[in-house]
């Protein structure tokens, strides 16, 4: 992986970190923040690029703010 895409790992743990923290499934999250599962299984690996909307969606649904996602990067 290159350095420049670490973030992605870092910001995809976050979210699974706050993810269980509220005890909530993948497919839970997805439905909340109205996207796919596999996008989030996805995101939460760091295989995907996320979309600021999309990270905003996500933080709802985990009743966070985007800034409390990004701790670490």
């Amino acid at each position: 992986m290159r350095t420049r895409d670490c973030y992605r790992v870092i910001l995809g743990a976050e979210i699974r970190k706050q993810r269980k923290r509220l005890g909530c499934t993948q497919e839970n999250l997805a439905e909340k923040a109205e996207l796919s599962p596999n996008y989030v299984g996805r995101v939460e690996r760091g295989e995907e690029h996320v979309s600021l909307a999309a990270l905003r969606r996500i933080a709802k649904a985990l009743n966070a703010r985007v800034r409390d996602l990004l701790v670490g990067i």
